[in-house]
């Protein structure tokens, strides 16, 4: 095919050793970061300081279009130039510049002089389309990049779970420095709010581009082999473009539909729930205010320990179905318990939030690999592929969380003691959307044909849990 995908004259079937593995799962830790801050708190703050519930999704709605819009853009451009690591750090600072002021005051209130609904909505909505233009190209350039840097098809997974490792790693980072900031700061008025949320994403992007740092250093370049073609790459001139694997190749695939639906539905499942969360234990539950960083945080413990050992799993096709089947039934039980939990029974969110971890990291880690079995040894396409199904991800839990938040009629409800008169859009949302979406994920991969992988004897060189 055409792909060599290192500069060292190594052979790619070979499992990776352990620093190439850890090397490459924390080049996500800044967009996992401030993307765990965008979904479960971004919601929360503009209703906070004054924004109604349509208008805070209007931002959010904006932010995920243009991330879906970027997303494909980027894919096409990395398979034409390549420079997975370019693309990488160039959206990185971009995030890195544009995130605080997503938290922070109205930057185009102050420019306009006017403080109005309007001009807040639109001076949110520009700063958090910037944000997500720089965190679609170096999701996209990162994703993409694994299964240039090996075809061993067990180390894909393990580069996979390594990657939602750290994600989780992240998401508790997060959570950590939240509780610390409510904890110190017990904000009432408008701009104490502000300061919180400030505080947090200041932390969040210093901690995330130290990551980033770790990633671009100990991290090789990928790079293609130009001396041989794919019978599906297009072939260009000799002007430094790679050879690229037109889309409608990946159009005539059932496989693609099958993944992308799977994708898009697992995505739907984490962040719907996730971005409603903080509003759940808060307005329905009645919990503490601590509990909207100290529940999502049980959440990333569970998730980011079956991250680990299913990296350390041999894996094949069949397996990846049924491991993604056993998150989706566990979902869809998290889903039914959310849903009809009276707030005087709220201490067993707790428990909840153990389970919706686990099914959480077994049907995140199985989708991604499932993408990578999709693209296989066919690397002149992979960005698109990847940026592609990133794009059906932005857009449908953008709008999903339009249109819930559109039924939200107020911020703040007194609890919620009877599940049979009180079914907020917030419960629909934190429960029976993401169960939904875990049955019919279970249901489309029955129908996958994944190629049999034969089982790697050793994943990696070193396993993680040494």
């Amino acid at each position: 095919m055409g792909s060599e995908c290192s500069e060292e004259e190594i052979e790619i079937y070979d499992p990776l050793d352990r620093c190439t593995v850890l090397s490459y799962g924390v080049g996500h830790m800044l967009n996992d970061m401030t993307s765990s801050c965008w979904f479960t708190y971004l919601l929360l703050f503009l209703t906070e300081i004054g924004l109604s519930p349509r208008e805070a999704s209007i931002v959010m709605l904006s932010g995920q279009v243009a991330d879906a819009l970027a997303t494909v853009l980027a894919g096409e451009l990395i398979d034409r130039y390549g420079k997975f690591k370019v693309w990488h750090g160039a959206g990185s600072i971009l995030v890195a510049i544009s995130f605080s002021s997503v938290f922070g005051g109205c930057i185009l209130c102050k420019i306009s002089g006017s403080n109005s609904k309007v001009t807040q909505t639109t001076g949110y909505s520009i700063f958090a389309a910037i944000f997500n233009i720089g965190w679609a190209a170096a999701q996209v350039s990162h994703m993409s990049m694994v299964n240039c840097v090996t075809k061993n098809s067990s180390s894909r997974v393990a580069l996979a779970s390594c990657r939602n490792a750290f994600t989780m790693v992240a998401n508790l980072s997060l959570y950590a420095v939240a509780l610390i900031v409510f904890s110190l700061i017990d904000a009432t008025a408008t701009d104490e709010i502000k300061k919180q949320y400030q505080w947090i994403a200041y932390l969040s992007i210093t901690i995330g581009c130290c990551f980033v740092v770790v990633f671009l250093w100990g991290t090789k370049e990928p790079l293609y082999d130009r001396s041989n073609q794919h019978p599906n790459t297009i072939t260009n001139n000799d002007d430094g473009k790679s050879k690229r694997i037109p889309w409608i190749y990946w159009f005539k695939k059932t496989l693609y539909y099958q993944v992308a639906l799977v994708y898009m539905l697992t995505r739907l499942v984490t962040n719907v729930s996730q971005a409603l969360l903080a509003f759940y234990v808060i307005n329905d539950l009645g919990m503490a205010q601590t509990s909207k960083a100290l529940i999502p945080g049980i959440i990333y413990i569970c998730s980011f320990f079956v991250s680990v050992i299913l990296q350390e799993m041999k894996w094949n096709g069949r397996r990846l179905k049924a491991f993604f089947t056993a998150g989706g039934v566990i979902w869809i039980f998290s889903g039914i318990g959310i849903f009809i939990l009276p707030n005087k029974f709220h201490n067993l969110m707790y428990i909840l939030s153990i389970t919706t971890g686990v099914a959480n990291a077994l049907m995140m880690v199985t989708c991604i690999s499932m993408e990578g079995i999709l693209v296989g040894e066919d690397l002149n396409g992979t960005a698109f592929v990847y940026g592609s199904l990133s794009f059906l991800d932005k857009i449908s839990c953008g709008i999903a969380l339009y249109i819930l938040e559109s039924y939200q009629t107020s911020s703040s409800i007194d609890g919620c003691s009877d599940i049979r008169v009180c079914q907020s859009a917030t419960r629909y949302g934190s429960g029976l959307i993401p169960l939904a979406c875990a049955l019919l994920g279970v249901l489309i991969t029955f129908t996958m044909r994944l190629h049999d992988v034969r089982p790697m004897r050793n994943p990696l060189i070193e396993p993680l849990l040494v």
